[in-house]
């Protein structure tokens, strides 16, 4: 038998996931920052790519969560 659909800490979750997306981004941009004349190119590129990957997430997170709280 299928397990309920049990929502009620999705929001708890979700704010969760955004509080640890937001620690990685901090990190990795204190890293370019410190680091970035030390790392090549590829590298700098590879992680602004990867943080703008991560503030785009954030966003739908928060949307998710708005959407969430309202159900």
């Amino acid at each position: 038998m299928a397990k309920p659909d049990d929502r009620s800490d999705n929001v708890e979750k979700l704010q969760e996931s955004v509080q640890n997306t937001i620690g990685n981004l901090e990190e990795s941009q204190e890293y370019l920052d410190e680091h970035a004349d030390e790392i090549s190119p590829e590298e700098s590129s590879t992680l602004r790519e990867k943080n703008e990957r991560r503030r785009e997430s954030i966003s739908a997170q928060r949307s998710e969560i708005e959407d969430e709280a309202n159900a």
